[in-house]
């Protein structure tokens, strides 16, 4: 099986149990991209005469906030090293209005595989990186002989220059030269901002020449532009130096072209917030309306499949997944137009979470909120250990937050744990008792002040 292939080779049923380490319940939505993922691998096995044929099932997940869906998306697109990005809808304009076009989303998929192929690659070199840095450093603070002249360090024998670089080397191993100060020569960036893309293509291809013309263009190899002197510590210069040979090292049109092939055949687009693109239903439309449904139709041909003009070149989202999400508390999908409703085939509905779910959220993640706190915290050489009342009792403050309050879901645990141990953190590096245990008694009176007061609570929780 080659490496593309391998990317994919989750079963349905691993994918669910990897994204059971991070995510708790939501099994709907688990299950539906689980399928999408593995339909993925199951396309490349197909002939080629069938394979451009099959498109992506996109899905449209339905729930409030806070219950996972943009993380599951996240999950998945981290398990195969694919290019993902997040984007809000209600940040985009129809074309004619000020505002982000809605090709944007494809070319930031587009940097950000850029990104991830030029740092798998920088992985591949850095062995020949870090031997070409080290040399450079070593002539940096230990200059060659020069070639011609009566007298001095030329006339030191070859075997003592060798043996005095090699002392210096095993001393810059081992961090003795570290701080140290050297002199380099370093890339200088153009002093501009970025410059933005705008939708019309002649406008596009214009800031693309502009862009490559100052040397911001695309490109993973080391391309020459001006340069300046720099001092810096050894240290510094190592690092400075390490990222320079890498990129020297790598191939930057080859990057590109892999960048582009991976955002074409796995990439991931998050639409967050689809449901605030939708018009305030019948009747005339006018104001925002307008805008509203242009966006969606906008919005058609990059789901249904277009060409877009990247810096990197061009590419298809025939093959992108897309991912919808949206609350639909003031809308229905229904409101969607009916075009862009029969991209999204697939539909689930995420549920909110319960008090149980907001334990288990507590306890059971790799990375959950609790496991993150006690990490923190022991880095001040305190031990904090949560009793299972304590964790039950967040939970149910949570809970009750979220029925009283607005419903944020998973995101109300990050301001009632940070009311709980507002005290402990705050006095941490002066604790001469090291070991705290938080238990129930402990976590009401953090939060009796603010529950008493209902004001309070909607201001702090």
């Amino acid at each position: 099986m080659n490496e593309r292939e391998d990317r994919y080779a989750f079963t349905p049923r691993e994918t669910v149990g990897e994204l059971d380490r991070y995510i708790v319940g939501q099994d709907d939505a688990k299950r539906a991209v689980a399928i999408a993922l593995r339909n993925r691998w199951r396309r490349q096995k197909v002939g080629d005469e069938l394979r451009d044929e099959i498109v992506p099932k996109n899905i449209l997940m339905i729930g409030p906030t806070g219950v996972g869906k943009t993380e599951i998306a996240r999950r998945l697109a981290k398990m195969i090293q694919a290019p993902f990005v997040k984007v809000e809808a209600s940040k985009f304009t129809e074309v004619g209005y000020v505002g982000r076009d809605v090709e944007s989303m494809v070319r930031d998929l587009v940097e950000e595989s850029v990104n991830l192929v030029k740092d798998l690659a920088k992985k591949r070199v850095q062995g020949k990186a870090v031997h070409a840095a080290e040399e450079r450093l070593l002539d940096l603070l230990l200059p060659p002989p020069p070639k011609a002249s009566g007298f001095g360090q030329e006339n030191t024998p070859p075997e003592e220059l060798s043996k005095t670089r090699e002392t210096f080397r095993r001393m810059l191993r081992d961090g003795k030269l570290d701080d140290r100060m050297v002199e380099v020569e370093v890339s200088a960036k153009p002093a501009m901002s970025t410059i933005q893309n705008f939708s019309p293509e002649g406008v596009q291809d214009m800031v693309f020449q502009i862009q490559d013309l100052m040397g911001m263009g695309g490109g993973g190899g080391g391309r020459g532009g001006p340069s300046k002197r720099r001092k810096v510590t050894v240290k510094e210069a190592r690092e400075i130096l390490e990222q320079e040979e890498a990129n020297r090292l790598l191939d930057g049109d080859q990057i590109n072209r892999e960048a582009l092939a991976k955002v074409e055949e796995s990439g991931i687009i998050f639409v967050d917030e689809i449901d605030k693109i939708v018009g305030s239903g019948s009747g005339p439309k006018g104001g925002p309306d307008v805008s509203r449904e242009g966006v969606q139709r906008d919005l058609l041909p990059i789901v249904e499949g277009s060409t877009v003009t990247t810096k990197y070149g061009r590419v298809r989202t025939d093959h992108v997944l897309f991912i919808a999400a949206g609350a639909f508390h003031g809308a229905k999908v229904s409101d969607l137009i009916p075009e862009l409703q029969g991209r999204f085939p697939i539909r689930v509905e995420l549920k909110a979470l319960t008090n149980a779910d907001f334990v288990r959220i507590l306890r059971e993640p790799r990375n959950s909120l609790i496991k993150q706190y006690v990490a923190l915290l022991a880095t001040e050489g305190l031990e904090v250990v949560f009793e299972d009342e304590a964790i039950e009792e967040i939970a149910r403050v949570a809970a009750q937050a979220n029925a009283q309050m607005e419903n944020i879901g998973a995101r109300r645990l990050h301001t009632v744990l940070e009311t709980v141990l507002d005290e402990i953190s705050f006095d941490a590096p002066e604790r001469k008792d090291k070991k705290v245990v938080i238990d129930r008694p402990y976590v009401q009176r953090r939060l009796a002040r603010v529950l008493e007061s209902e004001d309070l609570s909607r201001f702090v929780l």
